[in-house]
């Protein structure tokens, strides 16, 4: 007979299986399938900004626990939007200095956080970008403002200081623009770097044979988020459309669907451009590519609209955020058949892209907000399951092992008050997926230095997180 105990815990483990959303297929919850990890990327979780060439957000490191925490933030004089950490477990960042609008990627130690080594990149139209990735040798790659594309190795010298140095580059040539600028990079299953620019256009470099192709999107459609990467092709969501595109065999990108949105009648204030402020996921039940979504941008409430991977079929179009700012600049979580998305509607950025325009409306308070969507079962359709007005000041993480979303959440120095101030205090949080219900805040510190400005954080090996702000990286840990 079975003990009481073990009843309790494989009841546990169906309650905590169908919270995500799962198949009960996948029995043990922290099987659930994520996007495969790509050979040409570093560890699982922890490689890209938003976890792995799917950007599922996800991850099956756990977060700092409910334990004592250290918490330190790295003073680096630079906005840290990307925050890596390969198969060694030294942080990688790339940053933006706040002085001259440098690209600098800095080498953090990964027991303390502290600056061990950094490297400045030539700077471009778009400061070099802010989405790069770790290569399968934990090279950072990323393009510079000369449309170098460049794989950034690390290493420890013989006085044991450690430097930063160009492993490899290749120039991306004509396949940039003039005036353009590259705003994402990602590999593909065969070895190719896909990259995409800001003013439409998306390409693969070869860097065995040297071979750049490209392919222009219509007149008008800009990138002004990441691209995603799976064996199904590569997801690109431009300001009016999503695609899913793959390569010929020289390389020249072909589309295989391409689905338009409802793009509102402006960008929203707490958004970066006016359209989709989603970086497309890829997620699903069986093989964590099944779907892949992204939010509109209509008015007065957003959708999540998800789609089929293989033939682009719409399987839903749900709003979402609609207790809170139905607005959103931040990319989907993925994990099993359940997204979360979180607002950004109203959110005080300090300065905006050029040619962002003005918003529509003007001005709006940050009211917040976090939803849950569950794809059914059958894929006949989506359902809301929660909504809340959780103020979260950074893309949410969700951790399949210790089934917490963590973020960091944005403390009004005003209780009751949704009018950001720079007396505004920030805190470390733990949701529970199941409910949307927060259980726990730790405070990080209070003004414009901690501010994490809507970026994302990385859950690395060990339960530490790593959270960019705009002055450097916080680093959570337990004690």
């Amino acid at each position: 007979m079975r003990s009481a105990a073990s009843i309790r815990a494989a009841v546990g483990a169906v309650a905590l299986l169908l919270s995500i959303g799962a198949t009960t297929a996948n029995a043990d919850p922290a099987r659930v399938p994520l996007p495969p990890r790509n050979p040409f990327t570093g560890p699982a979780g922890t490689a890209t900004m938003h976890g792995d060439t799917g950007s599922s957000d996800a991850t099956r490191n756990p977060g700092p626990g409910t334990g004592p925490l250290a918490t330190h933030l790295t003073a680096l004089g630079a906005d840290c939007p990307t925050v890596l950490t390969g198969h060694d477990g030294l942080p990688v960042a790339l940053c933006t200095t706040h002085t001259g609008q440098v690209p600098t990627i800095v080498l953090l130690h990964p027991a303390t956080g502290g600056l061990l080594a950094q490297l400045p990149l030539a700077k471009g139209t778009l400061l070099g970008g802010v989405y790069a990735y770790l290569d399968n040798r934990d090279r950072l790659v990323a393009v510079d403002g000369n449309n170098d594309l460049l794989r950034v190795a690390h290493r420890r010298l013989a006085d044991g200081t450690w430097q930063l140095y160009v492993d490899h580059t290749l120039y991306l040539g004509q396949a940039v623009p003039a005036g353009d600028g590259v705003t994402a990079v990602s590999p593909d299953w065969h070895g190719r770097v896909w990259f995409a620019t800001a003013g439409g256009v998306v390409g693969t470099a070869d860097e065995r044979t040297g071979t750049v192709r490209s392919l222009a999107l219509p007149a008008g459609e800009e990138i002004a988020n990441s691209i995603s990467t799976a064996p199904a092709g590569t997801l690109v969501a431009t300001t009016h459309t999503t695609y899913l595109l793959t390569a010929d065999h020289d390389g020249t990108p072909r589309i295989l669907w391409r689905q338009a949105y409802d793009r509102g009648p402006g960008r929203k204030p707490g958004q970066l451009s006016w359209g989709t402020g989603s970086t497309p996921t890829f997620f699903g039940p069986r093989t964590g590519t099944d779907y892949v979504t992204i939010v509109d941008n209509a008015a007065p409430h957003e959708n999540l609209l998800v789609y089929r991977t293989r033939d682009g079929a719409q399987v839903c179009k749900i709003p979402v955020m609609v207790k809170g700012g139905s607005g959103s600049g931040n990319s989907p979580i993925g994990a099993g058949r359940s997204v979360y998305i979180s607002s950004t509607y109203g959110y005080p950025y300090p300065a905006l892209p050029p040619g962002a325009g003005s918003s529509v409306p003007p001005y709006a308070d940050f009211t917040g907000g976090m939803s849950r969507v569950d794809v059914r079962a059958d894929g006949s359709g989506c359902d809301l399951k929660w909504d809340t007005t959780v103020q979260s000041a950074a893309v949410p993480r969700l951790s399949l092992t210790d089934h917490r979303i963590h973020t960091v959440l944005r403390v009004p120095a005003v209780p009751g008050s949704d009018a950001p101030s720079p007396n505004d205090g920030y805190s470390y949080a733990q949701i529970d997926p199941a409910t949307g219900a927060v259980t726990r805040t730790v405070p990080l510190g209070t003004g414009p230095g901690f501010e994490t400005l809507q970026q994302v954080g990385t859950l690395a090996p060990g339960g530490v997180l790593y959270e960019g702000t705009v002055s450097g990286v916080e680093r959570i840990a337990p004690q």
